[in-house]
């Protein structure tokens, strides 16, 4: 039986995005995430914890949201998990971790960027030719009536 691995999550970068070139020439982005969850605790109060989870993105992909990106903007990452091995060089032994390595990536508008703006741009995926935010037009609603919606 062949295995299946789909992660998808919504939050804000916890830290702007880094960018590098591996030997053999190829672009990979690094960011962690930050996701919040809020639930009611035995006592009934509500309580709130934190996940940051490591994320990267190979290619356009990546250098796409290393531009666009920074600490605090709000996205939606959608990819594959992979867990990565390796023996620690400070006799701390054998190390690993679990990231998601992003296939499609999305600005939720959650953070904002540096102008003050909230961040407007989506549909980025590994596949995709998308445009760049500038090529979106400012007349987009804020909110959908969806009872427009004809499905």
């Amino acid at each position: 039986m062949r295995g299946f691995s789909k992660a998808i999550i919504t939050g804000n970068l916890t830290r702007d995005p880094e960018l590098r070139n591996t030997p053999s020439g190829a672009s990979v982005c690094s960011f962690s995430v930050a996701v919040n969850r809020t639930y009611r605790g035995a006592d009934g109060e509500n309580k709130e914890e934190v996940s940051f989870i490591d994320c990267s993105a190979w290619g356009k992909l990546g250098e796409m949201i290393a531009q666009y990106a920074k600490k605090g903007t709000g996205v939606l990452v959608s990819g594959r998990l992979s867990q990565r091995s390796w023996e620690d060089k400070n006799g701390g032994g054998k190390r690993s971790r679990v990231e998601i390595v992003v296939e499609d990536f999305n600005f939720t508008g959650a953070g904002t960027r540096g102008d003050g703006g909230a961040s407007d741009y989506s549909g980025a995926s590994a596949g995709s030719n998308a445009a760049a935010p500038a090529d979106i037009p400012d007349d987009i609603p804020e909110e959908i009536d969806l009872s427009e919606v004809p499905f």
